[in-house]
Parts: structure tokens; C-alpha cells; sequence
């Protein structure tokens, strides 16, 4: 009888515990750790066209464009897959909650549907894992993508340039005399740090470690800031050393410079020309040296080649008018804010004039502020995934299949959104360089201004 009451007592307290452990769970699961459910390469390929599923890739927005990072075999992602970095969740960017939140919305990573997170890093995946449960997911499973990618018969996305932003690693492995993947025929390395103005604007606060400075007025001089003539480049391009076949590899403290240049040097024919991605930022977000003293640029009798090189890559005005009066497979794309492209403003101190350029189409770039290019890049500065890129230009009829032409105020927000459609593979593209305000300080040019007409 003792023995029965004992019993009885302790399964009493074994059942008020597991209804404590209950309750906690309930009240305080957003903190909880739950089991997530490990998928294997064969679970994957059962599910990965069915739209209840969505495929979160963790890693670095670089690994997912197709570079071979974290000791992967091959480089991409899943077909239809969404990027979420687990780095993003350490941004101190002002508005992070609001901007991941928006993220995951656009993206399709809804807790309706089942959410895989895969990747490499088990830390990575379980970090968002942690993070989406706490905002209400339930749906959550791992999967460690190194045996897909071992796999040569299981399909990967590469972008078709993705070469041309370079991660910091990458950089870093340059550095120290490695040879990367797609640099096996780099003859000559120039890293170069580009910027408006003098050294002491940016370069002596920070820079790449080997890194000479390009004041960005030797290539667009002042006071028009137009892209110089012939002589004006070979002028600087003999400055700073520049030859054919050099590998250039830019960065900045402000991504738009180092995209300006890269354009222009592809421009003038530089063989191989590549932009930090991420910019300066995130080359100190990696933990990696910063050199502070100045590295001269250097020296050079001559500019090897007959320039431009590739005269297409950048129309005149005569050249965007005969084409938007006689082709209609071109398309101009105006990447200013909104409130610039209607002509409430022009967008800069030293321009007056507003309105944009009739026959252009508006290239869905931000609503606000004098940085039109949040919509094509993630919290980082990385380049935005380009189905979501592709997913804007359509909300504006822009037909890839046309030469896609940019456009800003004067080029440099223009070249960025040029070089994302070339990592994108879309080589049937142009700058307009002297954009808005080349274009409206000739008073002979129409204009128009308000809300387009559908």
C-alpha cells in the first residue's frame, strides 16, 4: 500500500512537471530551441518545384551569385532559391528590423510555407533558423548543401558574370599570393581605391593594403564633371598606369565610385575589370588588415591601346536620340529617385533643372533620398538577388531582350545598375553617361515632367 502511494505520488509529479514544461513552452516560445527536421540531397530533389516549399540560402550573398567559398566544390545555389545571409542579422544599418522584415516578405519566406535554410555553415543555418522561429516560423529545416554541390549531376545556379564582384575573401587570398577561382590568367594585379576629390577625403582613413588612389575628377573633370574626351582619358589612364591586360580590382567608401570606374576603364579597354563587393564597408566588416599610408600609383609611359576600346559601352546624346526615335528595341532606364524622375527636384546642389528625358522609363530605384539605389542592393550594399532585380524592371515594362540603356544624373548611380545587368549576363547594354544633366543643360532638348501616362 506504501509502495502504490509512493508510485502514485511520483507519477503526480512527473505529469505536473511535463505540464510546467508545457505551459513554458507555450509562454515562451518565441526563446525556445526546437528540433529542426535534416533534409538529405534526395528529400530536396523531391520537393524543390513544389511551391509549399521555399529554399533560404544562408550564406554570403557572394557564395549564392557562384563563387566557391567556405571550401564548396562548386559555386551557386538551388534553382529558385532566395538569399538571406545569416551575416545580415548582424547589420547596424538604422532600420535593420524593418529592412529584414521587408526581406523576407518580397522574398516569399512566409511561415505558411515550409522553410529550408541551407548552406554550409551549420552556424549560419541554425542562427536564422533561431531567428525566424522567434518571429513566428514552424515550418524549419536544415540542409547542408556540400554534398549537392560535390554532386556534378545535381543542379547549381551560377549568375553568368559573377566574377565581376569580387568578395573580400577572394581579395584577401590575392593578397597573400593565392590564385582564386576565374584569376588563373590575371597577367598584372592593380587594386585601386576611388574616390572624389584628394587622398584625404577617404584613402588616408582607410584603404585595401596595396591599394593607390583615383581622384575621380582626372576622368571627369571639373566644373561640367562630363566624362572627358579621348586625350582627357589617356591622360589618365597614363596618371595612374593603367594598361590593356591589367586585373583592376576598385573599391570605395561610397560603392557608386568604384562602379563609375569600372565602366569607364572598361570603356577605355581595360582587359579585366572587377569592383569590390560590398565596397570598403565590407572589407572591414570581414576583420581584414587596412592600410592607412598612401601607395603611389604606378608608372607607366603609355596606354597600350587605341581608345575607347569598347565605344559601345557608353552613347552620346546624339546616339540616345537617334535611338529612341528609331529603335524600338532600346530602352533608356532612368535609375533616379522617383521624386527626381517626375521633376519635383533635380537631385543635386549644383544642378537646377528637373524633369527626365522623354521616351525613358522609370527604373523602379528608391522613392526617397539622394542614394536612388536601395532597391538594387541588399542591407550590406551587396548586389540585390537578380530575380528580384528582374521582378522590378517588369513592374516598369522593361524588356530585357532590348538594349537596355542606364541613365542618372551624371553616371555614377547608372554604372552601378550597368554592371549588376552584366553580373546578370546581359551584355546588350549601354550608360548613357552625361545623363539627366548632360541631357538638360542643352536647352534645345525636351523635357518632360509629372506622373507618366500608362
Amino acid at each position: 500500500m506504501q509502495v502504490s502511494s509512493i508510485q502514485t505520488f511520483s507519477l503526480t509529479i512527473l505529469t505536473l512537471a511535463i505540464a510546467l514544461v508545457a505551459m513554458c513552452s507555450n509562454a515562451c516560445g518565441q526563446n525556445q530551441e526546437r528540433p529542426v527536421e535534416v533534409l538529405t540531397a534526395s528529400d530536396v530533389s523531391r520537393v524543390i518545384e513544389d511551391d509549399q516549399w521555399v529554399f533560404v540560402d544562408t550564406r554570403p550573398t557572394d557564395a549564392f551569385s557562384g563563387w566557391k567559398l567556405e571550401g564548396i566544390e562548386r559555386g551557386g545555389h538551388l534553382p529558385g532559391a532566395v538569399d538571406f545571409p545569416a551575416s545580415w542579422l548582424d547589420s547596424d544599418h538604422s532600420e535593420k528590423a524593418r529592412l529584414l522584415s521587408s526581406a523576407l516578405r518580397v522574398k516569399g519566406i512566409e511561415p505558411k510555407r515550409h522553410v529550408v535554410l541551407y548552406g554550409t555553415s551549420k552556424r549560419d543555418r541554425d542562427r536564422v533558423s533561431r531567428y525566424l522561429h522567434n518571429a513566428g516560423f514552424r515550418k524549419l529545416y536544415d540542409f547542408d548543401l556540400r554534398a549537392w554541390a560535390a554532386d556534378e549531376s545535381l543542379p547549381l545556379v551560377r549568375y553568368t558574370n559573377f566574377h565581376l564582384l569580387v568578395p573580400p575573401s577572394v581579395v584577401k587570398q590575392i593578397l597573400d599570393s593565392q590564385v582564386p577561382e576565374t584569376f588563373a590568367h590575371a597577367k598584372r594585379f592593380r587594386f585601386v581605391e576611388v574616390s572624389w576629390g584628394g587622398e584625404e577625403a577617404s584613402y588616408l582613413k582607410g584603404h585595401v593594403p596595396q591599394s593607390y588612389h583615383v581622384n575621380t575628377d582626372h576622368f571627369e573633370p571639373p566644373p561640367s564633371w562630363y566624362l572627358g574626351d579621348r586625350d582627357v582619358l589617356r591622360r589618365f589612364a597614363e596618371k595612374y598606369g593603367f594598361q590593356k591586360d591589367d586585373t583592376a580590382i576598385l573599391s570605395s567608401a561610397n560603392p557608386t565610385a568604384s562602379f563609375r570606374l569600372a565602366v569607364v576603364l572598361r570603356y577605355i579597354g581595360v582587359d579585366d575589370v572587377r569592383v569590390l563587393s560590398g565596397g570598403f564597408a565590407a572589407w572591414k566588416a570581414a576583420g581584414y588588415p587596412v592600410e592607412t599610408t598612401s601607395v603611389a600609383p604606378p608608372k607607366t609611359s603609355t596606354f597600350d591601346a587605341v581608345l575607347p576600346q569598347q565605344p559601345e559601352l557608353i552613347l552620346k546624346t546624339e546616339q540616345v536620340k537617334d535611338r529612341l526615335r528609331e529603335s524600338p528595341a532600346f530602352t533608356l532606364v532612368d535609375t533616379r529617385s522617383w521624386p527626381e524622375f517626375i521633376g519635383r527636384t533635380s537631385g543635386y546642389k549644383y544642378h537646377s533643372h528637373k524633369g527626365r528625358i522623354p521616351g525613358s522609363v522609370y527604373g523602379q530605384a528608391d522613392f526617397t533620398g539622394e542614394n536612388s539605389l536601395t532597391p538594387y542592393r541588399n542591407i550590406d550594399n551587396t548586389m540585390r538577388n537578380a530575380a528580384e532585380i528582374q521582378a522590378l524592371w517588369k513592374q516598369s515594362g522593361i524588356d530585357t531582350q532590348n538594349h537596355l540603356s542606364f541613365l542618372c544624373g551624371g553616371g555614377w548611380r547608372a554604372a552601378e545598375v550597368l554592371t549588376i545587368a552584366h553580373v546578370m549576363g546581359l551584355e546588350n547594354t549601354s550608360l548613357y553617361s552625361d545623363g539627366w544633366i548632360g541631357w538638360s543643360n542643352d536647352q534645345t532638348n525636351a523635357i518632360d515632367t509629372g506622373t507618366p501616362s500608362k
